[in-house]
């Protein structure tokens, strides 16, 4: 039966309306234009056409949808129910149509979040968000130097909506989400006032609708969908790691900066597998077992740690250098990606050496990788924790094992590879006892990574890549079931003469220590940027702050616990919990749970800052003075972040504690 149209409706609430003269969906064809450079991209669109779906017919419950110059080509609409809401499945008979545009309607007060870890902005409205795993690039805001100068070497100046982590996942202020899912390329489009834009290259895809009382419950449904991360190890969350790479001198700097009083549970030396020296910096070696060059008498050095209750981490990424040993293992057993014109294994340049992609598709290759590899290289030489790093990185040219579509795969990959590394640890029977860490992600990375970290920062305070981006990403991710998030205190990326400064790293110190994991990174150039032992200020903010981190650490237990349950984020916009349409763009500051409100200093020069305080008492975690609701502006020394606490919390006598060991 040939209908005029059909609505979409939220309780009495139309959020998808398609009309014979104003149709909503529309389907096409085209031809992606992308260009890759060492994981940053040049997406571009040759679009072939795009029609209009402007006949409308329902036969027993679904809707059939074409165009009347070619009703030949059919869309099926099918609402069905799933444990987590309600389920819109849409289904093109062609496989010629690659591309689904749509548009859903919104208030226009309505406010939006998520898009997976988002950088630059928490509520998205007036932009829009290409949903593609990518470097996230360096400066990130096209009218700087920095960025102008890294898109000229090699388009890595990347934009605002650059990110490791992207998900075509978005919760509204009217206490709704949708995810959108599929692995294709994907855009939302909130550039206009009162509608959502969809755009998809793929004509089959499933949106997911979800719905609750509230934006907290909203979050929790979310984390049902996608997954939930164990509870982080004791170790991970009541000291500090200290991130070093400096071969055998890394031993003796290390006890200095224990010496000075920090509070350490873990020792991180990412070059445990060797240097390559290129003009980026320091690179290591990507051939993942114990370089004993570096480290002579590493295995007993691990064990004498562990006698301390110090834990040993080191690093992995999904690729293999070519010029390395395990490299030809792989190679061997046809575990690699290969060419699409040939069956040679497909290189990867990563900036002056090239190296193989490991093909997870192939169920053998992603067992060896998992056992040979993290197993018997990493978790049975004695490594309690790593960086998986990477995963962005899939070339959309290579031929892998399933014969699935590597433009497809792109999105998939960081989730294949937190797979891989999850099941080396539960592999061990070690999932509350090891972690990893991982800056990349897609739908369901929840379920696999234990512990995501914002990647790669600029050295500096700037708008879109320094110091601040951290809190955005934590708040950004955390609203889609990522419920434990840190960053590399420091920062990471030196280039073009931007180093570390005293204040930044001052800052940085304060921010990590109210993080769930305070790690330190020392960036990529190492010997050009300020460290934890560059001066005897920097190292002992470093020990006070990580002893304040430490004292937290039964508090964060509460606040893992209430994760497992609920999976519910540890860092959280203002609106999870007060929902204020004030608190909507905030986030520059965050609740560490619902008992805690923390203001870093994110802003270079400032030496106090406006603290926004919801409803309720409060009281100033170093002084213990009272505040309630309302705008204030709070003094932020080096040491003494704007941190509040609930005067009514169950855990008053612990924060209170904390406060007078460290307050004035």
């Amino acid at each position: 039966m040939q209908i005029g149209g059909f609505d979409l409706l939220r309780d009495d609430v139309c959020i998808l309306s398609h009309r014979s003269d104003k149709p909503a969906i529309e389907v096409g064809s085209g031809t992606p234009d992308l260009e890759m450079v060492r994981g940053n991209f040049r997406i571009g669109d040759v679009v072939e056409s795009r029609l209009p779906l402007d006949c409308i017919s329902e036969i027993n419950g679904v809707i059939r949808l074409w165009n009347m110059a070619r009703p030949e080509l059919v869309v099926t609409l099918e609402l069905a129910q799933s444990a987590q809401g309600s389920v819109l499945k849409l289904r093109c008979n062609n496989p010629t149509a690659n591309r689904l545009w749509l548009k859903l309607q919104c208030a226009p007060s309505e406010a939006f979040w998520g898009g997976g870890e988002q950088m630059s902005y928490l509520k998205l409205n007036g932009r829009r968000f290409p949903f593609w795993t990518s470097e996230p690039g360096v400066g990130r805001d096209k009218t700087t130097k920095l960025t102008q100068t890294m898109d000229a070497e090699g388009l890595a100046g990347g934009d605002y909506w650059t990110t490791n982590y992207p998900q075509p996942t978005w919760l509204s202020s009217e206490r709704y989400a949708v995810h959108l899912e599929t692995s294709a390329y994907a855009v939302l489009d909130l550039s206009g006032e009162g509608r959502v834009g969809i755009e998809c290259w793929s004509a089959n895809v499933d949106l997911e609708l979800f719905d609750a009382p509230s934006i907290s419950e909203l979050v929790t449904r979310l984390s049902d969908r996608f997954g939930r991360q164990p509870p982080l190890p004791d170790w991970a969350i009541s000291g500090a790691i200290v991130g070093l790479k400096d071969g055998e001198d890394t031993f003796a700097r290390f006890e200095k900066i224990a010496a000075s009083g920090a509070a350490i549970t873990g020792l991180w030396c990412e070059d445990w597998v060797g240097i390559r020296q290129t003009s980026f910096g320091k690179r290591l070696f990507w051939d993942w077992q114990w370089n004993a060059a570096r480290y002579p008498d590493l295995p007993a050095t691990i064990a004498s740690l562990a006698e301390r209750g110090i834990r040993f981490l080191g690093y992995v990424n999904p690729y293999l250098a070519v010029d390395g040993a395990l490299y030809q293992e792989a190679l061997a057993n046809k575990y690699l990606a290969f060419r699409q014109d040939c069956d040679v294994a497909y290189a990867v340049d990563f900036g002056e050496f090239d190296a193989g992609v490991v093909d997870f598709t192939n169920p053998d290759a992603a067992h060896w990788f998992s056992e040979r590899i993290i197993g018997q290289e990493m978790l049975d030489f004695g490594l309690s924790g790593w960086m998986a790093d990477f995963g962005e990185y899939l070339p959309t040219d290579v031929r892998l094992f399933d014969g699935s579509d590597p433009m497809e795969a792109h999105n998939r990959w960081p989730v294949l590879w937190a797979k891989v590394n999850a099941d080396a640890i539960a592999s061990r029977g070690k999932t509350d006892d090891a972690t990893f860490f991982m800056r990349a992600g897609f739908s369901g990375v929840q379920a696999h990574c234990p512990l995501l970290w914002a990647g790669d920062q600029c050295v500096d305070f700037t708008r879109h890549d320094g110091i601040n981006t951290v809190i955005t990403a934590a708040l950004s991710s955390g609203l889609l079931g990522n419920a434990y998030h840190h960053s590399d205190l420091g920062g990471y990326t030196s280039l073009h003469g931007v180093v570390r400064t005293a204040e930044l790293m001052h800052r940085w110190i304060d921010l990590a220590a109210f993080a769930p994991v305070m790690r330190s990174h020392e960036g990529n150039r190492p010997a050009d940027n300020l460290q934890l032992d560059s001066s005897p200020e920097i190292l002992t903010h470093f020990a006070r702050m990580s002893q304040v981190h430490a004292q937290f650490a039964p508090y964060v237990r509460a606040l893992s616990e209430e994760a497992v349950a609920t999976g519910l984020p540890l860092q959280r916009p203002l609106f999870l919990h007060y929902d204020d349409p004030a608190y909507y763009d905030i986030q520059d500051q965050y609740l560490y749970g619902a008992d805690m409100l923390v203001a870093p200093v994110v802003v270079q020069g400032q030496e106090s800052r406006a603290v926004i305080l919801p409803e309720g008492e409060w009281l100033h975690l170093w002084t213990g003075a009272a505040y309630t609701k309302g705008t204030h502006a709070i003094a932020a020394p080096h040491g003494k972040p704007p941190v509040f606490t609930r005067k009514d919390s169950p855990h008053a006598n612990l924060f209170a504690s904390i406060g007078k060991a460290f307050g004035s």
